[in-house]
């Protein structure tokens, strides 16, 4: 299948159960990568207490929760966008906590044998659900993405494994980091997650597209739209299989210049 074939999550979405099946339940082939690696990262950043406050904005791919478990102690609201209606759906449904949720249990159970804690996992979601006010829906092609609503600034933006789903090229990746660096209050923090060298990913019989970029691109296009690096971690892929190409994960943390 050519690149130009395959199908886009910002424009076609996805089937985003199948999206969680494939890429975050507890199955060994993307446990390493996908779930061990950011819970480990985003447990140890927040636990050192730099970062905090009252607002933590998600935009990130799917309907993801595990990325919730280390911020929700830290944060006393949590906004969450989506540019997908099935992603919104799939994501109250775990909130809701209705019959067939995704079941994260493996998650919770990651980020609290971390940080060292035998507090029931339900109090953990329970947690999480208190501090999730809000699923927006927005619109990548404003110039306020999330218009008619004007958030108030964030002290924090946490997003995993969105660019390269919804970037064409390097101007879109640096259009996008323009976009979220005004969702931020000047010294807030961007928190990116991403795969590094991948092209394709597979949900359900559709291969997607993904931009693919390096290291090197990603500190470039940060420090040109006055971002600080205060921690940068890339681990190499360990996944074996058709599903996608990426090669590596790569965490950031960075701060907005004030």
């Amino acid at each position: 299948m050519a690149a130009s074939t395959y199908k886009r999550y910002d424009l076609d979405g996805y089937n985003s159960r199948e999206y969680l099946e494939h890429y975050f339940s507890d199955k060994p082939i993307f446990l390493e990568d996908t779930v061990v690696f950011p819970i480990t990262k985003l447990t140890q950043t927040f636990s050192e207490g730099r970062i905090k406050g009252n607002i933590l904005i998600d935009f990130s791919t799917g309907s993801l929760i595990h990325n919730f478990y280390a911020a929700a102690e830290c944060f006393k609201h949590i906004i969450v966008l989506k540019i997908k209606d099935r992603c919104i759906l799939e994501l109250k449904r775990w909130l809701d906590t209705r019959t067939g949720a995704f079941n994260w249990e493996h998650a919770a159970k990651l980020h609290e044998d971390i940080v060292g804690k035998s507090d029931p996992l339900q109090d953990k979601d329970k947690k999480v659900r208190s501090v999730m006010q809000h699923i927006v829906k927005c619109d990548l092609n404003k110039e306020n993405i999330t218009d008619p609503i004007d958030l108030p600034p964030a002290d924090c933006i946490i997003s995993c494994w969105l660019l390269e789903n919804i970037c064409k090229d390097q101007d879109d990746y640096i259009r996008y980091l323009r976009k979220f660096s005004r969702l931020l209050k000047p010294g807030g923090h961007l928190i990116l997650i991403g795969c590094l060298g991948i092209s394709y990913y597979t949900v359900g019989k559709d291969k997607l597209h993904a931009f693919s970029y390096d290291e090197n691109f990603v500190r470039k296009a940060l420090a040109g739209e006055g971002f600080v690096i205060d921690d940068c971690e890339v681990k190499k892929g360990k996944a074996n299989t058709s599903l996608t190409d990426y090669k590596a994960m790569i965490f950031i943390v960075t701060h907005k210049e004030k």
